[in-house]
């Protein structure tokens, strides 16, 4: 199998990296969509999700 790939610095690639861009932003929504609760800042801890649901941020 030939690979044509060139590696990038000290001969790293960075192939795991893109997936994780959209990780916090979908748990965050699916957060808002299963109990209406919009956490905007990480990390995203179950203290937050508390505190978010006390002050009333439930939507309607």
């Amino acid at each position: 199998v030939e690979n044509e790939d060139s590696d990038g610095p000290y001969g790293a690639k960075g192939i795991g990296e893109p997936a994780t861009i959209a990780t916090a932003p979908a748990i965050a929504n699916a957060i808002y969509d299963s109990i209406g609760v919009r956490i905007c800042h990480l990390p995203i801890t179950p203290e937050k999700i508390l505190k978010a649901l006390k002050e009333g941020e439930i939507k309607n």
